[in-house]
């Protein structure tokens, strides 16, 4: 992948590949395990651990929203946009304990399928990874671990062509790209009579400049920092500063 950059996002068009849409249905999603969780689909008896956690102010300090749910009404709206029909675009997982069951946290990826009428992807362009853990879970590798059992489920998808995807520049997977000597290689195409190269798919990952915990679970699960850029927090109306990560497609 190219180095890290610092200016504002820059997007190009790449020919890659994304998941074959629609994703698995939840009725028909397996279980990932891994060492100490098990990440199961989600489902609507997921709602009241679902709750506290998002009730959580520590917790939520680092979601979307930035403040804890309103009420129990706020959560299950949340929790719509991963149940039927809307499974066919999102990945997300309950997280529980192996040896307990115990509700932990949730995480996965929403709204796959960059470029389709009204399902953006990721800020980065790529669909993108997030989760979130109970304050009790905090500190125990819970992070660290989840993100490689999914990121092994991820791959595992079937993949189709995802053709004049616009990505941000620093987010690609340099050496898919065709060498300059190579004008018309198999791997270009044209979008509007400008080159368009196929590049490796990327899994993407974005955190506040702040959140320690977090990039550092990405640096030990093989994530790489590719971009630093600010941009109007919607919730404070602040500039903030995000930082992107990124993890390639399995050769």
């Amino acid at each position: 992948m190219p180095e890290m950059d610092n200016e504002h996002l820059d997007f190009i068009t790449v020919n890659t590949t994304l998941p074959t849409l629609p994703l698995p249905l939840l009725a028909t999603r397996k279980p990932v395990l891994t060492e100490r969780l098990i990440l199961k689909p989600v489902s609507q008896d997921d709602l009241p651990a679902l709750h506290a956690m998002r009730s959580q102010p520590e917790v939520m300090r680092w979601a979307v929203a930035g403040r804890p749910d309103a009420d129990l009404d706020e959560t299950q709206a949340w929790l719509d946009h991963n149940l039927p029909p809307n499974d066919a675009h999102n990945y997300n997982f309950t997280i529980c304990l192996r040896s307990t069951g115990e509700f932990v946290g949730l995480g996965g990826v929403k709204r796959v399928g960059p470029g389709s009428p009204g399902l953006p992807g990721g800020e980065l362009g790529w669909p993108e990874i997030g989760y979130l853990f109970c304050k009790e879970a905090w500190g125990k590798g819970y992070a660290t671990e989840f993100l490689r059992g999914f990121v092994g489920a991820w791959w595992s998808l079937p993949r189709s062509a995802a053709p004049a995807l616009r990505v941000e520049r620093s987010v690609v997977g340099e050496e898919t790209r065709p060498s300059q000597e190579q004008p018309g290689s198999e791997s270009e195409s044209e979008v509007n009579g400008a080159a368009v190269v196929a590049v490796g798919e990327i899994l993407t990952a974005v955190t506040e400049l702040d959140n320690l915990p977090s990039q550092k679970v990405l640096d030990k699960t093989g994530f790489q920092k590719l971009k630093v850029w600010t941009e109007r927090d919607e919730k404070t109306q602040e500039t903030t500063t995000l930082v992107g990560y990124g993890i390639e497609a399995p050769k």
